[in-house]
């Protein structure tokens, strides 16, 4: 049987909030946000702002309304509940809430049971083993499984090496890649100052088209914007296939590409591609546009859509653990990016924009609240 939870005095609350803690309360029970608060959204701000206040209220909007999995998310860092006290000093504890109705804080005394956090002990798998070959079994279970984020550490592999070329910090991408990128540039250019490279020369020479060194800039955005369209497109197609609940070996592969990025959002090592596997992908799209192109061509479009890769990683690390300033471009798109995590998991593909996302209608809609009367 599990313990009773802790109980804490609005006194003991109040202390660890004047040291820089950010607990929060629903009810009466009590959050530690200090994990989080980097992480959070809507920015770290909102939270310490809310320190020592229910939050009951802001649960349910507007400006946001947060989803199931985001009160199960919550539910990860409770500390226990806090004591009921006389109403002079309960309203001292909460002198910087904004009010709440009654009804929703006596609903939210108790823990909502379709939002229980995991438990290692009682999930439906082993978080004491590793969980690649594990998560084919779960079947028909699998998919709202992946799709309830958890905020630990995930293993992959029983062996170490191998375990360890599935994780990458966000700068060995720019280690690896990015001086790549300047050598390609720097070769490119030189290549189609030489006058040489025209297109179409293997069909005709009389109407081939010269390629001049001063159209490499417009060939390179060229390859960004189509790497763009790629990304949108592995992210939709690839990474969010549904596997079908007999295949094992698909739902693993899933797992393995993605599906553990959603069970653990937040994990740091797992936030980039590592640069082996990596290498294969960008191989492949080496050698089709070598096949297709005259070589300077086919490589400054190939380094224009590299460059747009290490943008794409970059700003992926960012969106999950970057603090951006409210009101700015990557302000919104981080909390366009966290919805696609928590509540909208079949739209939202765009990771760098949400360009391609309204064309192929998977536009993350706008929430909307009704008035009061």
């Amino acid at each position: 049987m599990a313990p009773p939870p802790r109980a804490y005095s609005p006194a003991e609350v109040r202390q660890r909030c004047a040291q820089g803690a950010c607990l929060v309360l629903r009810g009466r029970r009590l959050y530690d946000l200090g994990g989080f608060v980097r992480l959070h959204p809507g920015g770290e701000q909102l939270l310490r702002e809310r320190a020592g206040s229910d939050v009951s209220a802001a649960l349910e909007g507007p400006p946001h309304r947060h989803s199931r999995n985001a009160r199960r998310w919550l539910e990860q860092y409770y500390l226990g509940e806090v004591r009921p006290e006389p109403a002079p000093e309960r309203q001292s504890l909460l002198e910087t809430e904004k009010p709440v109705n009654t009804t929703a804080r006596t609903a939210n005394h108790r823990m909502d049971p379709r939002c229980k956090t995991v438990d290692p002990d009682t999930d439906l798998v082993d978080w004491h083993k590793p969980l690649l070959w594990q998560v084919g079994h779960l079947g028909e279970k699998y998919d709202e499984w992946v799709h309830q984020p958890v905020d630990r550490p995930i293993r992959l592999f029983h062996s170490d090496f191998i375990e360890s070329l599935s994780k990458t910090a966000w700068y060995i991408v720019l280690m690896v890649w990015i001086p790549v990128v300047l050598y390609l540039i720097w070769f490119c250019y030189a290549s189609l100052a030489q006058g040489t490279t025209r297109l179409f020369s293997s069909f005709t020479t009389e109407y081939s088209i010269p390629v001049h060194k001063y159209f490499f800039p417009f060939i390179f955005v060229l390859g960004m914007f189509l790497w763009s369209l790629v990304e949108y497109l592995i992210h939709r197609f690839l990474f969010h296939m549904k596997p079908p609940a007999s295949n094992y070996y698909l739902i693993t592969l899933h797992f393995l590409l993605h599906g553990q990025h959603h069970k653990s959002p937040f994990d740091s090592s797992r936030l980039v591609f590592p640069p082996v596997p990596a290498s294969l992908v960008i191989g492949f799209f080496y050698a089709l546009l070598r096949l297709l192109l005259p070589e300077a061509v086919g490589m400054s479009m190939f380094v224009g859509g590299l460059f747009g890769y290490v943008i794409y990683d970059m700003t992926h690390y960012y969106l999950h653990y970057g603090s951006p300033k409210k009101g700015t471009y990557l302000y919104g798109l981080k909390a366009y990016h966290v919805k696609h995590h928590f509540e909208h998991q079949k739209s939202g593909f765009g990771i760098t924009s949400r360009f391609w996302d309204r064309p192929f209608k998977t536009l993350i809609p706008e929430e909307t609240f009704e008035k009061e009367n």
